[in-house]
Formats: C-alpha cells, sequence, structure tokens
C-alpha cells in the first residue's frame, strides 16, 4: 500500500504544488533582478500615458530596477491588452490599464484573450474625473444652452473622442441617451489627438478626463460645462455636475490601474502592489495627481479583481442597449 501510496497521481501532484511554490518564493525573493515593461495600450500624452510615465519611475526607486513605460496603441488598446495578457507571467510585464482595456473591449471586439482570465490584478491606482469641454466657438456657456443648440439641430455639434469604445466615447453615448441629444461622433487614435483637434476647433467638444485638459480649461482654450462624475472637482467648484446642471441620472468616471499576465506568481504581485501603493502614499505624487483631477485610490489585488468583474457587468449592460459596435 505504501509503494502505491508514494508513486500514486496525488503524491506527484503534491510535489508539484510544492516546487512551484518554492519556485514562487524564490522568484519573489531575487524579483526584479532586470527592467520591468509598463505597458500602456493607448499613444502618447493622454490619460492614461500621463499617469503611468508619473507612477513608474516612482516603482523604479522601489523595487531597484527600471520601469519602462511602453506605448503600444491601436484597436482601441486591444493590442496592447493582447500584448500583455500573452506575455511571460513572470513579473516583468504589466499593462497600465483602463476602464476600456478591461471591461469595455471584451464587448466591442474579437479579442484573443479573455481579460478576466488572461490577466492577474495588481491594484487599482486612480479614478478620474471628466469633464464635459466645448471650444470657445460653441456659443453655449451652459450645459441647459448646449442640450438646446444640439436639440435645435440634431448632429450639427460634433465631439472628439479617444477611439471608438473609449471612455469619452461612452460618456458621450450616455448623455446622448439620457439628455435627449443627438451628438456627431468624431473618433480618434488617442486622447492626445483628440484634445488637439478640439482645442483647435476642429470639433465642438469633448467627454474627457480633467488630467490632460485642466490646464487648457484654466488658460481659457477650453470650456468645461460640466463635470461627469457624482460630485463636483474641487479644481473646479463652480462647475457644475451634469446630474445637478439638468440630466438626472447621468454619472460617468473613469479608471486605471496596473494588472499583469495571469500565472504572475502571487508574491510578485504583492510586491508589485506593495511599490504602487507606497508611490501613490508619497504626498508630493499624491498632490499632483490629485491637482490633475485624479482621485487616488491603491488596493489590494482582490479588492481589484472584484471590482473588474462588477464594471464588466455594468457596462456590457450599457454597450449591448446602445448597440455600440467597433467599426
Amino acid at each position: 500500500m505504501r509503494k502505491i501510496l508514494s508513486s500514486s497521481p496525488f503524491r506527484h501532484a503534491a510535489w508539484a504544488l510544492a516546487a512551484a511554490a518554492v519556485a514562487g518564493s524564490a522568484s519573489a525573493q531575487t524579483y526584479p533582478d532586470k527592467p520591468v515593461r509598463m505597458v500602456v495600450a493607448f499613444a502618447p500624452a493622454g490619460g492614461t500615458d500621463i499617469v503611468a510615465r508619473l507612477v513608474a519611475p516612482r516603482m523604479a526607486e522601489l523595487l531597484g530596477q527600471s520601469v519602462v513605460v511602453e506605448n503600444r496603441a491601436g484597436a482601441g488598446g486591444v493590442i496592447g491588452t493582447e500584448n500583455v495578457a500573452k506575455a511571460a507571467p513572470d513579473g516583468y510585464t504589466t499593462l497600465m490599464a483602463t476602464m476600456g482595456n478591461l471591461a469595455v473591449n471584451p464587448y466591442l471586439y474579437s479579442m484573443r484573450v479573455d481579460v478576466q482570465r488572461d490577466l492577474k490584478p495588481v491594484s487599482k491606482v486612480v479614478e478620474v474625473q471628466f469633464a464635459l469641454l466645448v471650444h470657445p466657438s460653441v456659443p453655449a456657456k451652459t450645459l441647459r444652452e448646449f442640450i438646446d443648440l444640439a436639440k435645435a439641430r440634431p448632429g450639427h455639434l460634433t465631439y472628439s473622442s479617444s477611439g471608438i469604445g473609449g471612455g469619452p466615447h461612452l460618456a458621450g453615448e450616455l448623455f446622448d441617451s439620457l439628455a435627449g441629444t443627438k451628438l456627431t461622433h468624431v473618433p480618434y487614435k488617442g486622447s492626445g489627438q483628440s484634445l488637439s483637434d478640439l482645442i483647435g476647433g476642429q470639433v465642438s467638444a469633448s467627454f474627457d478626463s480633467l488630467l490632460q485638459a485642466l490646464p487648457y480649461i484654466r488658460d481659457g482654450r477650453l470650456r468645461a460645462l460640466a463635470i461627469l462624475g457624482s460630485e463636483r472637482s474641487p479644481l473646479l467648484p463652480d462647475v457644475p455636475t451634469v446630474a445637478e446642471a439638468g440630466v438626472p441620472g447621468y454619472e460617468f468616471t473613469n479608471w486605471y490601474g496596473l494588472v499583469a499576465p495571469a500565472g504572475t506568481p502571487q508574491p510578485v504581485v504583492e510586491k508589485l502592489n506593495g511599490a504602487v501603493r507606497q508611490v501613490l502614499g508619497q504626498p508630493d505624487i499624491r498632490r499632483k495627481l490629485e491637482d490633475m483631477g485624479a482621485r487616488v485610490v491603491g488596493d489590494a489585488p482582490e479588492a481589484f479583481g472584484k471590482f473588474i468583474a462588477t464594471e464588466n457587468t455594468k457596462w456590457e449592460k450599457v454597450i449591448r442597449a446602445a448597440r455600440i459596435t467597433a467599426q
């Protein structure tokens, strides 16, 4: 009987699990011993890129290795997301992801990965306040005037976005649905290009984050008509929320978080999580993020995983109801 037990598949499985635990522990002790890649699945100068490039150098100081931000834009963030999901699960490739990457794209694109199965949560980093922005040439000075203008000439007012299915696009679709307007969507390849053309007057409006828009609001090149979230921004206390200004039930907030390939050893994930949370706890980093309109989070991997699952349920319903499709 003893010989049977010693050679059984159960004993081999136990040995394999023990060996994996030892290997994971060893990798965590030596990790990292080379540069870590932080992929941003969008073009430079967008909100995700700004946050990544603010956080990465401080993480590098804590980890003792370079954390290199790499932009891999395309297909609304799908290319970069798939790149990370298929990377070696060793902690040397991570993704600074958004609501779009993790909770929207699975319902817009035929992705070659399952984001909830093939990516491992590390930490939610920030929640980002969005605003309805217009070019100064738009005669509307309030949200009510903007809605009246849009209803008077359906399809005449245009709004730019970072791409189909991105946060700005979904915010616009939600606005049309609740405000009863019909704005014309103009998708770009990234928030940087979208905002640039709004500042240049090529489009009328945009639903975008304060992270990159705030300087242009302050210098008068853009006008903020409303904050999209449930509360006013302390940075723009005189700007009402969309709900306050006449569209009850409207609320939109984007978020960014760090993930790694599934299979990344849990001790390595915990080490990355610890570095993220330490960085977000540094007063100057927190102040910079808050000054750009972001709310600092920094939570546990398990909490972030539950949040991602909830967001998938929420946005799948919105996308199906609005019949949004990738074009």
